[in-house]
C-alpha cells in the first residue's frame, strides 16, 4: 500500500557526537525526500561539529573527528537544509525523541528559521513499538525480510525506515497511507516543547513536566514566581524549550489588561 501524499515527506536520520539533545551536534545527515508523484530525492551531508565526537559515537557510526575536520559547519548549510524541509512533512525512526529535537537545536543555533510545528511528523519506531516492539534492524528483518547492512549508517537507516513504513502499511489494515493519520498514530506524548519539559494536561492547559512545579500551569508559575523563567533561561535546557517558554511568557504579558488598548 503506497503512501498518499499531499506534499513531500522527508525521511531523515542523524549521526551525532553523542546523545545529548542540548549539548551534542550533528556530524552526518541523510534524507530521502518522497514527492506526491512518487519521485524521490536523497542526499547525505557531513558536518564538522566543532566539538569532539565521543568515542562511543565513533564506535557506533564509524565516523571520527578526522573524517569531518574539513567538512562545513552545520550553520553554513542550515539555510539550504531548511529549504529541503520547507513545506514538507517529516518521518524518521525514534525521530520525535532525538533526531527532530536535535535538528531543531542546530537550526536555532544557526539562527535559521525552521518552524517544526508546520510539519506533521511520523515516528516509524512508535508505530513499530505499538505493533511489535523491537529495534530498526529487527523491524527491517520482520517487515521486509531483509538484513540491514551498514546499520548506523545514516543513509542505510534512512532507506530502511522508508521501506519499513511501506511494509507496515501493507501489514496492518488499520493503518492508512495518510500522513495526518500516521502522524497522529505515532505521536506518543502531549509535549508542548520537543524535550517534553512542558506538556498539555487533560484540560488542554500547558503545565510543567519536571521539577518542583511538575503538574502546575506554566502561566500560573510565571505569574507567581517570575524568577523561574530566568532560572530556566540560564539553565541547561534546549533552545527549543527556552523558545517555547519565552513565547508563552510573551503571550501572557500581552494578554494582561494593562497592555491592552
Amino acid at each position: 500500500m503506497k503512501l498518499r501524499l499531499t506534499r513531500p515527506l522527508v525521511f531523515f536520520d542523524l549521526e551525532t557526537t553523542g546523545l545529548s539533545v542540548s549539548n551534542d551536534r550533528i556530524v552526518e545527515l541523510s534524507y530521502l525526500k518522497v514527492f506526491p508523484d512518487g519521485e524521490e530525492e536523497s542526499r547525505t551531508m557531513r558536518f564538522n561539529p566543532g566539538i569532539p565526537i565521543s568515542r562511543q559515537a565513533s564506535e557506533v557510526t564509524g565516523i571520527t573527528d578526522d573524517d569531518v575536520k574539513d567538512k562545513p559547519r552545520f550553520a553554513e548549510r542550515a539555510a539550504e537544509l531548511a529549504e529541503v524541509f520547507s513545506d514538507c512533512d517529516i518521518a524518521g525512526y525514534n525521530s520525535d525523541k532525538f533526531d527532530v529535537p536535535l535538528l531543531v537545536e542546530e537550526f536555532l543555533r544557526a539562527g535559521v528559521a525552521f518552524d517544526i510545528d508546520k510539519a506533521r511528523r511520523i515516528d516509524v519506531q512508535t508505530i513499530y513499538h505499538k505493533k511489535e516492539r523491537r529495534t530498526l534492524s529487527a523491524a527491517y528483518r520482520f517487515y521486509c525480510d531483509k538484513e540491514l547492512e551498514n546499520a548506523h549508517s545514516a543513509l542505510a537507516d534512512t532507506r530502511a525506515t522508508y521501506e519499513v513504513l511501506e511494509a507496515q502499511l501493507e501489514r496492518y489494515d488499520d493503518l492508512q497511507p495518510d500522513v495526518a493519520m500516521l502522524a497522529a498514530y505515532s505521536k506518543q506524548t502531549r509535549n508542548v516543547d520537543l524535550a517534553g519539559r512542558m506538556v498539555l494536561d487533560e484540560g488542554g492547559n500547558v503545565v510543567f513536566n519536571f521539577g518542583k512545579y511538575r503538574g502546575r500551569r506554566v502561566l500560573d508559575v510565571l505569574r507567581t514566581d517570575p524568577g523561574y523563567y530566568s532560572w530556566m533561561m540560564q539553565g541547561d535546557f534546549t533552545q527549543n524549550t527556552k523558545q517555547v517558554l519565552t513565547r508563552i511568557r510573551l503571550q501572557s504579558l500581552a494578554a494582561r489588561p494593562e497592555n491592552k488598548n
